[in-house]
């Protein structure tokens, strides 16, 4: 994979850049194994932070269910 290409798409990945680096490192040097490690491992740290992001939608739902009910109520 091209360079650039594999750093860019990192980046837009969100990963930082000392994980861009140890990634691109590994593929040039051709440790694609590790480098895949490393992948899984971001790809399970976004993972976390989409849960954590769901988790506090929910929560907003919540809130603005209540909010909406006691307004209706006061009415």
């Amino acid at each position: 994979m091209d360079q650039m290409r594999l750093k860019q798409n990192l980046s837009d990945a969100g990963c930082s850049i000392a994980t861009i680096d140890e990634i691109t490192g590994m593929c040039e040097s051709g440790n694609i194994e590790g480098a895949l490690h490393l992948l899984k491992k971001d790809r399970c740290r976004l993972m976390d932070e989409l849960h954590e992001s769901g988790r506090k939608v929910d929560l907003m739902d919540v809130l603005i269910h209540r909010i909406k009910k006691e307004l209706q109520a006061n009415q």
